[in-house]
């Protein structure tokens, strides 16, 4: 291809410093806009992921040039007719914040614990925004919330707590480990088994207490009720380090798992 012709890219639009009455910070969000979006009219599916600055531009990314590219990925997808067009909502992250809005419970030394304020941020704040502003599908059924390590952590907390308003999980390289893995006593004590889809994954090269730590969390998951192939994918991805590059390359996988096209 020639070095002038420019690859069409994913039609993104910013929301910068989206307020919270929930949480004491502001951040930005982003949202992607799938193909033939503005030719259309019937509402979609929505995506909410975390971390929002690594997702679809290099230049914001946690470590410059190496982003998801989730517009990139999702948009090939869609006109490959694997998945069905949706939108997707960037969170950024507070940066220093990062770690108590993405922890269910308190630390002593390393804090955390507001992980429930933060899932009142987007679910009594921003999804009504996004729902009043984009044209979405509103049920639970439509709705998805993911992200990796501690994003991991957050959605899986999140989504047990609010299946009434999430019914699809990514559950990338999740931090098992927080505090002394209070998240697989959560998963335990999920009586019924609410109705979500997930997708759980872990690289080989996470360590191995990342990788023993996915591997409870699945049984955790099966024991309560999950059904593997049917609404619980579990994957993992052999030299796979815990890194925005690695995460990336399953984008695709997930969207598919999540979001896929029923005739695929």
């Amino acid at each position: 291809m020639p070095d002038d012709i420019a690859l069409p890219r994913p039609r993104l639009v910013h929301h910068p410093q989206f307020p919270s009455s929930a949480l004491p910070d502001d951040r930005d969000i982003v949202v992607y806009l799938p193909p033939g979006y503005d030719e259309g009219n019937e509402p979609l599916p929505v995506l909410y992921l975390h971390d929002g600055q690594n997702l679809f531009d290099p230049d914001t990314a946690h470590i410059p040039g190496q982003h998801w590219r989730v517009g990139e990925t999702a948009d090939a997808l869609i006109e490959a007719g694997a998945l069905v067009p949706l939108v997707i909502v960037g969170i950024a992250n507070t940066g220093p914040r990062r770690i108590h809005e993405y922890t269910p419970t308190e630390d002593a030394r390393l804090g955390g614990g507001l992980a429930d304020a933060y899932g009142r941020f987007i679910v009594e704040e921003l999804k009504p925004f996004i729902d009043a502003v984009y044209r979405t599908r509103q049920d639970a059924a439509s709705t998805g919330l993911g992200g990796s390590s501690l994003g991991g952590l957050v959605s899986l907390h999140i989504g047990l707590s609010r299946p009434d308003v999430f019914g699809k999980l990514a559950v990338m390289s999740p931090s098992v480990w927080w505090d002394r893995r209070v998240i697989l006593r959560t998963v335990r004590a999920a009586r019924p088994r609410p109705p979500l889809k997930l997708w759980v994954d872990m690289g080989t090269a996470e360590g191995r207490r990342g990788l023993d730590d996915a591997r409870l969390l699945k049984a955790a998951l099966v024991g309560a009720g999950w059904v593997p192939g049917k609404d619980l994918l579990y994957a993992e991805y052999e030299g796979a380090a815990h890194t925005e590059s690695a995460w990336a390359e399953r984008v695709g996988p997930m969207l598919q798992w999540l979001f896929g096209s029923p005739d695929r």
